[in-house]
């Protein structure tokens, strides 16, 4: 059976705390889930101010593929705004619990089936797609929400939807509750948030008990715990649910989880299901050794199969199998007795504390094999100027390859601008900084500051640390270090 999949991250998603979409971010987001193939997209919610209005009508423009939706309470004022972004179709959100009816609405049973039913008949007379979700339907009176959808059947209502308004399923429950609505003759669909941390499970259960449309979110956002998380949903379906298949290109999964990740400024936990930074990366010495030998050992599924790449971690945890893996990705061949005793040098360097980066396994591979890379680029000094009324300028003196070099750059910070100063010369080209954090390893303020930094040169990732008690000189040194570290590759 084809599952259907509605995305609601350009509405739902943005209703997490502290997100807020531009019309070209929306725009980017939108086209990306088009071209991975999701059925329906919620592009908003056309009421809420111009500006929203302004990016679903850009989005409606392009004739995708999948149909385009607005959220719309069961008002003339909503529906007319639907109607003038041209959207194909509406996600028609009618409360049906008695909490909601009597305590939000102020209103009675017989009041909302009219309520809904006249949304229903001014949206399909003005030639609108209609999904009519059923807020708070997990705690409605299940006679009553059938009712509901009976009626609106009735008024020739397109799809429906059971919304776990406030996450109160569980798997059990909502197998129940889906099954009990199976005589519906038309589509209906499941949205669940994750208030208990069951929405996904909450959603395959559904899709056991009669379900055939699941709405979800890119990386599973929203208000609250979040929604029903899309990527973890669609996975589990290919791969764990033989009998349901969806629309949607699994091998592109990680790039939308990252553009969303990027637009919308939510952090994706290292840990999360399939997305996460550690969802394919192996540190323990037991499990690299099985990896190697065959990926099924530990893994569930291929890195592949979602966009993603396997990774082997540095640290106490690792066995020879591992780091000789890492090592031939750094182009260094080593013997069994030089193997071990990197792998010991790494222990004890992660037993203090310290976190194993490419640059410190250089290091250590170097004195093993008593090899000496000159650098390329050596900082020779920096100056920086700030102030309240002044933009941070920094000069440095570089040497590269033998020849000195002055430059100047303005940031944000001074931190900005001394990175500015340097990355801008023509050896920097191509080198992207896409990770940056900074420790304190001592207290007060004269503390030894540790900055960690990831920089990207085609596809070739490498980290870098400088330590000093200089915020500034060790964000430099580290961006120094990391560039030689691609050079010399």
């Amino acid at each position: 059976m084809n599952i259907k999949v509605l995305d609601t991250t350009l509405r739902d998603g943005e209703q997490t705390p502290g997100v807020s979409l531009t019309p070209l971010e929306k725009l980017r987001i939108a086209t990306k889930l088009d071209e991975i193939g999701m059925d329906y997209i919620e592009a908003g919610s056309a009421i809420t101010s111009e500006g929203e209005r302004d990016s679903i009508k850009e989005i409606t423009r392009q004739n995708f593929n999948a149909e385009i939706l607005s959220f719309s309470r069961p008002l003339t004022i909503d529906i007319d705004y639907c109607i003038d972004c041209d959207v194909d179709g509406v996600n028609l959100v009618v409360p049906t619990s008695d909490l909601h009816i009597s305590d939000k609405l102020k209103t009675t049973r017989e009041e909302l089936i009219k309520l809904s039913n006249d949304a229903i008949d001014y949206c399909k007379d003005h030639g609108l797609i209609v999904e009519l979700s059923a807020e708070d339907a997990s705690r409605s009176d299940i006679d009553f929400l059938k009712s509901v959808f009976a009626s609106a059947i009735e008024h020739d209502v397109n799809r429906l939807c059971v919304c776990d308004t406030v996450g109160i399923l569980t798997p059990d429950t909502s197998f129940e509750l889906f099954n009990s609505l199976n005589d519906i003759p038309i589509p209906i669909s499941v949205h669940c948030h994750n208030d208990f941390g069951l929405a996904v499970a909450n959603t395959l259960s559904a899709l056991k008990g009669g379900a055939s449309e699941i709405h979800t979110t890119i990386n599973g956002i929203g208000e609250r715990a979040g929604n029903t998380s899309f990527e973890e949903c669609v996975v589990s379906i290919d791969r764990l649910l033989p009998e349901f298949s969806t629309n949607i290109k699994i091998n592109e999964i990680y790039d939308i989880s990252k553009l969303v990740a990027r637009s919308t400024g939510v952090y994706i936990q290292p840990n999360k299901a399939i997305v996460g930074e550690n969802a394919f990366a192996h540190e323990s010495g037991i499990h690299s050794d099985g990896i190697i030998k065959n990926s099924a050992t530990y893994e569930p599924i291929t890195p592949e199969l979602v966009g993603r790449k396997r990774k082997f971690i540095i640290g106490k945890h690792m066995g020879t199998h591992g780091l000789d893996n890492r090592l031939k990705e750094l182009g260094l061949n080593v013997n069994n007795n030089q193997l071990k005793q990197i792998c010991d040098d790494i222990k004890e360097l992660a037993d203090k504390g310290k976190t194993v980066t490419d640059v410190d396994l250089q290091v250590i591979a170097d004195n093993v094999l008593e090899i000496n890379h000159e650098d390329r680029i050596k900082l020779d000094e920096v100056t920086i100027v700030s102030g309240n009324k002044v933009m941070p300028t920094a000069s440095v003196k570089i040497t590269i390859d033998g020849e000195e070099i002055l430059n100047a750059g303005v940031g944000l910070g001074p931190v900005d601008a001394a990175i500015n100063a340097i990355k801008s010369l023509d050896i920097f080209n191509d080198v992207d900084l896409i990770e940056y954090h900074v420790d304190a390893i001592t207290g007060g303020t004269d503390a030894f500051i540790d900055v960690i930094i990831k920089l990207q040169k085609g596809d070739r990732v490498v980290s870098a640390r400088g330590t000093e008690p200089d915020i500034i000189n060790a964000s430099v040194k580290a961006y120094i270090a990391g560039v030689n570290r691609l050079l010399m590759d």
